[in-house]
Parts: C-alpha cells; structure tokens; sequence
C-alpha cells in the first residue's frame, strides 16, 4: 500500500455482500467494478482501515416515492420507515457479522478484523486493511442487551443506536431537506440503559442519524468522547442528517470527533444528490468543522456503498485526490495526516482504553 493511509469513520460494503452473498468473491476480492470499496480499490487508494456497518434495511414499501429522484430535486421530506423487529434485525446482523469474518479469513492476512488501537496500528504497520465492527442501528440488540455482549465479544466496538427510523433506543432523523435535527423525543429507558453500558464495554456511542435530543441525551449520559462517524456541517447544507454548531460546540468540549460524510446530499448547499459538484462543498465542509471543533476533532467518514459521493472522489481509490485538493486548498502535511489517520485513532484509544 503505498498511498497516505486512511482511516474511515463509516462504509457500507457489508450490505453490498449481505445483498449479493453468491458474488462475494468477486465484490471483495478481485472487484467488480461496482460500488465503492474492493480489497483492490482499497488497497490502492490507501484506504488502511475503517468502521465497517452492520446496517438492516427497511424492506421495500409497495407504492413508496422514488427516493432518489426526491433527493435530486430539493426541497424533499421522506417519511421515517417503521421500526424493524428484533427477530427480523438479529438474523440479518448475524449473517452480516459473518461477511465481515470471512473478509478477514479469505484476504490471505491483506485484511485483519481489529479490535484495539494497538491492533490497527500493528495492521497498518504490516501493510493490512484494519477492519472494526460498527453497527448501524441498534435493532439487533434486545432490551437486556445480552446481544450488545454477544456481539462485543464477536468485535463490536462501534454502535450507533438509531439509524434514520425509530427503534427501542431512540429516534432517527427523517432525511429533510432543508430541515433541522431536532425532530422527536430523545433516548427511551432502554436506550439510556444501552449508553451506559457501552460506556462500560468501552463501545464508541455513534451519534450520526440521532435526533437532537437523543443527542443531548448521549451527552449528559456518557463519559466518552462524543463521536458522529458520518456528519457534516449544518450551517453550511442545512439537512436534519448534519450538526448543528451547537452540538459541535458539544462535540469538541468533550474531545469527541465528526467524520466528513462524503454523501453529496450532506454535502452540496443545494442539498442535491448531483455528483458533479467540484470540490467547493467538500472544503466548505472541512473548512466549518475545523473552525468550529478544532484540528484534532475532525476525520473522514466516507458512507462509501451506501451514497452517491463526488465525482472526484469516485470510490476508495480515489481518496489520494482527495488529499491532493486538501493540500491544493492550503491545508499543511501535518493537518492532513490528523484528517485521514491521527484523529480517528487518538479518539478510539480514548473511547476504548489502551
């Protein structure tokens, strides 16, 4: 791997397998030439590591809007899906957890499932792709939280408790247009019971897709470094999915961290999903983020297989021009290595220890 090694704060790929298990061979190893993220992409863009997703899809509603072509044409306002059971949820994340194991198994040692800082930093030392497990939505874990134990022993060390829909924990954000995350109630019983424990797990609470008073709630609750793997800047695209500059405020007072979200739809002013879109938005962004949270609190989290991201970027092999128009915008060497790698590990040691 001879690119600037990244870490990313979010990815999708496990979702691309989980839909197409019969072609996971050819979607991993040798790529496909669809979607984002291939070990050969990866490996050649420097992509040295990231949150990788357990994500449960809400199934197909007969007759529901064409999604995309909402966003395409702004303003939109898409209504919340339904919550997904825990017996629909824990089958799919279990198999979900496996495609993620068997990266690891089948990568020849080019891919190592992590579940310390040490052990990223040991992968990236060796020329490996360091691999953590990240959830998505919390539907797979029941109320006792005997399968956030399960699932921590299997290497879970990231959970978001909501995705975009409601589940036993808390509320998502709907996906609006202009819009403002302060949309619904905040964390339920369970889902205050959930913080605290992945406090004492030393499991990352991910804030991203969390209403803003499930937010305030995480805040008052955790002694961990708040963290939005995959959020951008209110201010400047004003989506219910990006932060506003107080919870910002929020974030850097606790030494925390925000992951640039590559979805053009968080990352265009316009709010489109158009990825011709130059590299403007994308220095906007970083621009805001590190004004308002300073140098050691901001990261990349790409959503990469799960948006359309700009046409520079274009997948993970991509993110050396990334870093070259980071530099072209003024941004020194030093800045930029905390951006694409040191942040994203000084947080994770202080979240999990060691």
């Amino acid at each position: 791997m001879t690119a600037a090694p990244v870490f990313d704060g979010h990815n999708d790929i496990l979702l691309r397998l989980q839909m197409a298990p019969g072609k996971r061979e050819a979607i991993w190893l040798t790529g496909e030439g669809q979607g984002h993220l291939d070990l050969p992409r990866m490996q050649a863009g420097g992509f040295a590591g990231g949150l990788f997703a357990i994500y449960i899809p809400s199934p197909s509603a007969p007759g529901a809007p064409d999604y995309d072509a909402m966003m395409d044409n702004p303003p939109y306002e898409i209504e919340l899906p339904a919550m997904i059971p825990l017996g629909v949820a824990q089958p799919v994340a279990l198999s979900m957890a496996g495609h993620l194991l068997w990266m690891a198994r089948s990568s020849g040692g080019a891919f190592r499932l992590c579940r310390s800082v040490a052990e990223i930093e040991a992968a990236q030392a060796d020329g490996a792709i360091a691999g953590v497990m990240h959830m998505e939505g919390a539907e797979a874990i029941d109320e006792r939280l005997d399968a956030l134990h399960a699932f921590h022993a299997m290497g879970l060390r990231s959970l978001g408790p909501v995705w975009s829909r409601p589940t036993i924990f808390g509320h998502g954000v709907p996906f609006r247009f202009p819009g403002s995350p302060d949309t619904g109630p905040g964390l339920t019983a369970a889902g205050k019971r959930l913080v605290s424990e992945c406090n004492a797990l030393r499991i990352l609470i991910d804030l991203s897709h969390l209403n803003e008073a499930g937010f305030n709630d995480v805040a008052a609750l955790s002694d961990a470094p708040l963290v939005a793997t995959h959020s951008n800047a209110h201010a400047v695209t004003p989506s219910t999915r990006n932060l506003t500059d107080r919870q910002l405020a929020m974030i850097r007072e606790s030494r925390g961290m925000v992951g640039l979200n590559f979805a053009t739809v968080f990352l265009r002013p316009d709010g489109k999903r158009g990825t011709d879109m130059g590299w403007a938005p994308v220095m906007q962004h970083l621009d805001h983020l590190i004004d308002r949270l300073g140098e050691d609190c901001v990261g990349f989290g790409s959503d990469f297989d799960g948006a359309a991201v700009p046409d520079g970027i274009g997948d993970a092999a991509g993110l050396p021009r990334l870093l070259e128009a980071m530099a072209a915008h003024g941004y020194d060497a030093a800045l930029i290595e905390k951006l694409r790698w040191g942040n994203w590990m000084r947080v994770l040691r202080e979240t999990w220890g060691g």
